[in-house]
């Protein structure tokens, strides 16, 4: 039997606002069952959701793995969207509740198999890795916060070489490809989905767009200096791809969810990405690939007046750089305290009735789909 495909995204990130979910957006709230994980570190919720996944696939169901920001190797949801079910993990920093409870959304406790009395034993080592994680989390978004500052600063010199006549020339040659020669709004049921396509994790700048582009035909790809415009038109493009009435998948950018860095039109397998400097992504690993062209906005820049502005920009580019790369240091000093902490649940799982529990809710979702 042939097996479901993989389509791999990130539901929250860690940014320059700190910790920020697009939760909602993992599934709709009225589908047909969510269940919402719950446990404490370690105690299998991500290979619990993992294996269920794993199973609507060989029965060759498409899933979507809904990764963690802060832990390369863990998911945060795995959804099956031909039958409506997700399964998300409802604990600290994205805790999550049933908003329908019983009707859509339910419940499951994997803490009902951990030895409390274990547990209790560990208390004071539990307290305090716990805060030793929060408070490497509070640096790097600190420093994800300064890096924002500098990125901000550059866009300053560089606004003032900017061209609007340039980009507005080069903008209607993009969209007139995207979206055509004749361009109409309104008609069809437009909708909206909004996640990461990439994340700041402990393993660097990690992305998984291979499968978000997997049935993408053509490519066009924006390139330029923050503050060049390159940052307007994403969400230009998401907004005018709505009220044309087409569905939207809107990936949002790793380190500034305000801004956009990918725009897909599944209907049209069509998508339009921003290559930055720290994406290492090579469009010829995509199979269905048609075409692929690129647009720099850098062009919409003066180099003249630009000149003015070198040693300023050389300085910004270094803070941000360097701020990026202190946020790294402690994502990744977090996931390896939190690691510790993981031993003490391990210690205390019964891991067999977890996995009977894993077994009645795989039985439960398959009933669904008969």
């Amino acid at each position: 039997m042939t097996k479901g495909k993989v389509k791999m995204v990130f539901p929250g990130g860690n940014t320059c606002l700190g910790f920020y979910s697009f939760y909602d957006n993992i599934i709709e709230p009225d589908a047909k069952r969510i269940f919402v994980i719950k446990g404490g570190p370690g105690t299998g919720k991500s290979t619990f959701m993992r294996r269920i996944g794993e199973d609507l696939r060989d029965r060759a169901y498409d899933i979507e793995l809904h990764c963690c920001s802060s832990d390369n190797d863990s998911l945060d949801a795995v959804v099956a969207p031909a039958l409506g079910v997700a399964l998300i993990d409802g604990t600290a920093p994205h805790v999550v509740d049933p908003q329908n409870p019983g009707a859509v959304d339910e419940i499951v406790n994997l803490g009902e198999f951990w030895d409390v009395s274990v547990l209790s034993k560990h208390k004071e080592a539990i307290i305090s890795v716990n805060e030793r994680v929060g408070r490497h989390f509070a640096t790097a978004y600190s420093s994800l916060r300064m890096a924002k500052m500098a990125r901000e600063e550059e866009k300053s010199y560089r606004s003032e070489a900017f061209c609007c006549s340039r980009f507005n020339n080069l903008t209607g040659d993009l969209f007139r490809k995207v979206f055509g020669e004749k361009l109409v709004w309104g008609g069809g049921q437009p909708k909206d989905r909004h996640l990461f396509a990439s994340a700041i994790t402990p393993n660097g700048i990690v992305h998984h767009l291979k499968t978000v582009l997997d049935e993408v035909e053509f490519l066009y790809m924006v390139e330029g200096e923050a503050g060049s415009g390159k940052e307007l038109i994403f969400t230009e493009l998401a907004g005018y791809a709505y009220r044309s009435g087409l569905k939207v998948d809107v990936y949002h950018c790793a380190f500034d969810p305000a801004q956009v860095d990918l725009v897909v039109l599944p209907e049209r397998r069509v998508a339009v990405i921003n290559l930055f400097p720290e994406l290492a992504f090579e469009p010829a690993s995509l199979p269905g690939l048609k075409m692929c062209e690129k647009f720099d906005t850098n062009v919409c820049l003066d180099a003249g007046k630009l000149s003015g502005f070198a040693e300023e920009l050389a300085w910004a580019r270094e803070i941000y750089r360097r701020c990026l790369d202190r946020a790294l240091r402690h994502i990744k000093k977090a996931k390896q305290v939190h690691d510790e902490m993981e031993r003490y649940y391990v210690e205390a799982m019964d891991f067999d009735g977890a996995e009977a529990k894993r077994r009645e809710i795989l039985a439960r979702i398959l009933a669904y789909a008969q």
